[in-house]
């Protein structure tokens, strides 16, 4: 077993102080725990991906309800400071929900030898997800850290990870929380 962890949309933008995102305040509680699994991969020597939105003012997706945001070249598309990105980690814009869209994460992820994703962030149910269905797509075995994911409330992440605990495919994808994932790898 070759994990990657994968930090999706920990920005800025979605996270400082008077954000109109309803999402702010569930995603600052999961900082803690990004943080000790941010430590421990990076001393086991486990690569460190924060996928991040990096938008057009233009883009697509605003033209429905969502607000222009993240734009790319902005501080509001940036890594927030409590998990700033180390020389050795990898920092890959997205313009999509999911992480592999459009990018070259699935060719970096093989070139590393890695062959399974452990997947966190924000949206549960919107970015987070759709990057774990994408990575089984690819082949990648997947572990949703359930306290290391947040959504716009505590509701619709138990929602969401509920429909995925029993799934067709496990033990292809599989949620844990993050102390049963460190036991695991240190096994």
């Amino acid at each position: 077993m070759k994990p990657a962890i994968i930090i999706v949309d920990m920005l800025k933008d979605t996270l400082k102080e008077g954000s109109r995102f309803p999402i702010t305040q569930e995603a600052k509680r999961i900082i803690p725990n990004l943080q000790r699994l941010l430590n421990e991969s990076r001393e086991k020597g486990c690569p460190i991906i924060f996928a991040c939105d990096s938008f057009l003012k233009e883009d697509f997706i605003f033209k429905g309800k969502m607000k222009a945001r993240s734009l790319r070249g902005t501080k509001d598309a940036e890594v927030v400071d409590d998990l700033k990105p180390e020389p050795t980690d990898m920092v890959l814009p997205k313009r999509r929900f999911s992480a592999f869209f459009k990018t070259d994460l699935d060719q970096t992820l093989r070139t590393l030898g890695v062959d399974m994703i452990v997947v966190t962030g924000i949206a549960t149910e919107v970015c987070v997800l759709m990057t774990a269905m994408d990575g089984l797509c690819h082949d990648f075995s997947v572990i949703l850290l359930e306290d290391c994911c947040a959504s716009r409330n505590s509701e619709a992440h138990q929602g969401c990870l509920n429909l995925y605990r029993d799934f067709a495919l496990y033990p292809l994808l599989r949620i844990m929380t993050l102390e049963e994932f460190l036991k695991e790898v240190a096994s």
